[in-house]
């Protein structure tokens, strides 16, 4: 089976390395988001550029947002999505406000600024964070901020989706709760923050496992 892993912010494809042997004996790509574009169709186009067949479609937060905007320009490519810590929705104007100033918060105090503000936010437990993890290219990271804040709200495209859909979060999420995903197939993982397959893999991974064998 294709599977196609799409990284979070602030991190990079090496993201899904606890993640491997889950996935032995399938074709996996995990491909670097970054320097893609600055919107998410250009991403998605991008991606789609590289794949062969149908995909088992893996996105963590941003590449959750990635992986809907796959389905939405490349629906042929995506058999299955499962989405860690994403949302279907828009940015509100509040979120776009803040993302305003975390880019600001890049340009002041670069990418170790960034790791220190979402550290907390990223794990239930902050001390499993691994910063050689961090992608640390300012320009790079400010485009992603970007396309994230301008992607298109994917609620209904969610709805309609063909295949199987499953969204997972942890259980101190701090960007989307699984109150708000209560109309999807939704997972949540005790004692876990938003990057839940870094910091529950083995819980991770169990879901990942029976998502697989339903598609």
């Amino acid at each position: 089976m294709n599977v196609l892993l799409l990284h979070a912010l602030p991190l990079d494809e090496r993201m899904w390395e606890p993640q491997r042997d889950a996935l032995r004996g399938h074709d996996v790509v995990a491909p670097r988001l970054y320097g893609r574009g600055r919107t998410m169709a250009a991403w998605a186009d991008s991606i789609a550029n590289e794949l062969e067949g149908e995909q088992v479609v893996v996105g963590a937060s941003m590449g959750g947002y990635a992986a809907l905007a796959l389905a939405r320009r490349a629906p042929e490519r995506v058999r299955a999505l499962l989405l860690v810590g994403a949302r279907p929705d828009a940015d509100s104007p509040e979120r776009r406000a803040g993302r305003a100033d975390t880019i600001e918060l890049i340009r002041n105090e670069g990418p170790d600024g960034l790791w220190r503000m979402m550290l907390p936010k990223l794990f239930a437990d902050p001390s499993v964070g691994d910063e050689r993890l961090l992608f640390r290219d300012e320009d790079g990271l400010i485009a992603a901020i970007e396309a994230i804040r301008d992607r298109e709200d994917s609620t209904q495209l969610a709805r309609d989706f063909p295949g199987p859909l499953q969204f997972v979060v942890g259980e101190h999420e701090a960007f989307v709760t699984a109150g708000e995903l209560t109309e999807f197939d939704i997972r949540e993982v005790p004692d876990a923050g938003h990057l839940v397959n870094i910091e529950r893999p083995d819980a991770f991974n169990a879901i990942l496992r029976e998502f697989l064998a339903r598609v």
